[in-house]
């Protein structure tokens, strides 16, 4: 059973393991609208698009029937699920497994992954200790890996013995209990008894952000055709390859320093450039550049700089990789090695400068991808430029800026001979994919009828896009508004007047998603307009407001007139009769 907290970091896991958009696509068609997306509504019979997906706040927002959320809410929605069905179906599509976030009773999750990681960084000294003492293994390192002593150190390089339950043996004595290893992903268990997970191996650490232990990549030092050259830790409470950046906690400093993050393909080339002095270099872990690898990267800049391979491998990964920048808000260029060498190890122990350069000399990555095809396809053929722009153009629709499209556009076009409008067109057939097979949505579709109280979303949404909108609402109460969260969002606004506000203040993250939607909702409707239309919409929703709050008050009066009519409460009666004329003149006079 999940409780309460083990229930909302299993939730937060998953959210960030995937994205709304492709979550939402699924169902929905979605097509790009600036820095969102926009569609028909999955809810209602609406001719036009009011359904929004924003990947930037990862909230959804269907404006003609005033359902909106996160992803979940998404999949509560769309599959009829209740919290823990959409949570369960999330986790199969985001690859997590709950069962890592059971058992544990409440506030014990947080102990139990501390535990884990003191048991990594034992497990780490165990290794550091065990290359000092065998001589075999640092031959392998210093000599053959030509690494040195601080590199090693800095890394804390170690080595796995033989020994098929050293570390086990090792881990027991400090009281540490087999299925703990087992779920440190640092041993298996066969028949019960705890086998050492790395068994002849040079072992490379993996570590968090923080720089906290969670995980080994290991490497073979002796040479054995049937075994794999490369092992890692596998998927832990703690690990996941999709998600590991090695090297990140030694070239955050150096990447905060240069702007520039460099990512190249093996462990080694990041600590042999380390060792060398270029130290803002990271690798994606032993498996493919993944977006979260990207976001990652992003939080400490977003310039990255790929050092693949200038072969077909290489160049899908660059191609996969541009699709992945553009979603991640990232600049990315690629680095050339120069002629002779093999990858950044050999190139920065030959000549440390010329790595230096590489990286200093890269170009944009569709630069450098169309020039590895023009090097791939023969140009003086019909055959070439079709496979060629074909390849290029796929390319060119992922980016999202439409100038950078139209530059890249115009560069194939001199490349090719090709006419503009030849490549416009073959670029819409390119994109006019055959429309994917969507899943079906269970909550039956209902005519488009926004909310009784929607126009109150649209007057904060417009008081929070637009300062100067404010001032339209000096007459208008917190109470005056329906539900506590519009109310709560009023307050707020009422006490920062001129704050300019981008994402849900402290103050209101108990309700962070429906900030979120509102902002979304100003973002799309309001922008383009002028600060003049803006104010005059203010003040004819506040209008509204008040003229409903009088539609409220008379019907009220009515019953209470009813009422006392009834109970032949004679003064009651010409009181109430006095206040409903007032109103009634209250109307009357705002329809001149």
């Amino acid at each position: 059973m999940y409780n309460k907290t083990n229930m909302q970091d299993a939730k937060e896991e998953i959210r960030s393991r995937l994205n709304i958009e492709d979550v939402v696509g699924e169902y929905v068609p979605l097509k790009k609208a600036g820095r969102n997306f926009k569609a028909l509504s999955p809810f209602t019979n609406e001719r036009t698009p009011s359904f929004y997906v924003s990947p930037e706040k990862q909230i959804w927002h269907d404006f003609s029937s005033g359902k909106g959320g996160d992803v979940y809410s998404f999949v509560m929605e769309v599959e009829g699920l209740d919290f823990r069905g959409a949570l369960e179906l999330l986790a199969r599509k985001a690859g997590v497994d709950l069962g890592l976030y059971g058992g544990a009773p409440d506030g014990r999750l947080a102990q139990k992954k501390r535990r884990l990681l003191k048991l990594l960084d034992l497990a780490a000294t165990y290794y550091q200790q065990s290359l000092v003492k065998n001589r075999r293994a640092q031959e392998y390192v210093f000599k053959k890996r030509g690494l040195n002593k601080p590199a090693v150190a800095a890394f804390r390089i170690g080595y796995a013995p033989m020994a098929s339950d050293g570390l086990a043996r090792a881990l027991a004595k400090l009281g540490y209990k087999a299925q703990e290893m087992q779920e440190a992903g640092l041993v298996s268990l066969r028949r019960g008894r705890p086998v050492d997970m790395f068994r002849g191996r040079m072992m490379l650490p993996l570590y968090d952000f923080a720089g906290q232990v969670v995980g080994f990549t290991a490497r073979l030092i002796s040479d054995e055709p049937e075994a794999p050259k490369y092992i890692n830790t596998p998927k832990t409470l703690l690990y996941d390859k999709g998600r590991q950046v090695f090297g990140l906690h030694l070239a955050k400093e150096a990447i905060r320093k240069t702007s520039k993050a460099v990512v190249v393909e093996g462990n080694l080339d990041v600590v042999s450039s380390f060792q060398f002095g270029v130290k803002n270099v990271v690798a994606a872990a032993g498996t493919a550049l993944t977006e979260h690898h990207l976001k990652t990267l992003a939080r400490l800049t977003t310039d990255v700089v790929l050092a693949f391979d200038a072969d077909e491998a290489g160049l899908k990964a660059t191609e996969r990789a541009i699709d992945l920048a553009q979603r991640s808000g990232v600049n990315l260029s690629v680095a050339s090695l120069p002629a002779g060498a093999k990858d950044p190890d050999e190139l920065v122990r030959r000549d440390p400068a010329a790595w230096q350069a590489a990286i200093d000399g890269a170009e944009p990555a569709v630069d450098w991808t169309i020039n590895l095809y023009k090097r791939l396809y023969d140009l003086g053929t019909a055959a070439g430029k079709r496979e060629l722009t074909g390849r290029a153009l796929n390319l060119i629709n992922k980016l999202a800026d439409p100038v950078e499209q139209e530059h890249y556009r115009k560069a194939l076009a001199d490349l090719t001979g090709a006419s503009l409008e030849a490549l416009d067109a073959k670029a819409v057939k390119l994109d006019a994919a055959p429309p994917r097979r969507l899943k079906a949505v269970k909550t039956p579709a209902a005519p488009a009828a926004a909310p009784e109280q929607a126009y109150q979303d649209s007057l904060l949404a417009l008081a929070l896009e637009d300062t100067g909108s404010r001032e339209a609402l000096r007459n208008v109460s917190p109470e005056e508004l329906t539900g506590q969260q519009r109310q709560a969002v009023l307050r707020y606004l009422k006490n920062h007047p001129k704050k300019i506000i981008e994402s849900a203040p402290t103050a209101l993250q108990s309700y962070d998603t429906y900030v979120k939607i509102l902002l979304l909702y100003g973002e799309t409707r309001y922008a383009a307009w002028s600060s003049r239309d803006k104010y005059f919409e203010a003040v004819e929703l506040v209008n509204k407001l008040k003229k409903d709050q009088k539609h409220a008050k008379k019907q009220q009066l009515d019953h209470q007139l009813r009422d006392a009519q009834e109970r032949g409460d004679a003064p009651e009666v010409r009181r109430l009769i006095k206040q409903l004329n007032a109103i009634i003149k209250e109307f009357k006079d705002a329809d001149k």
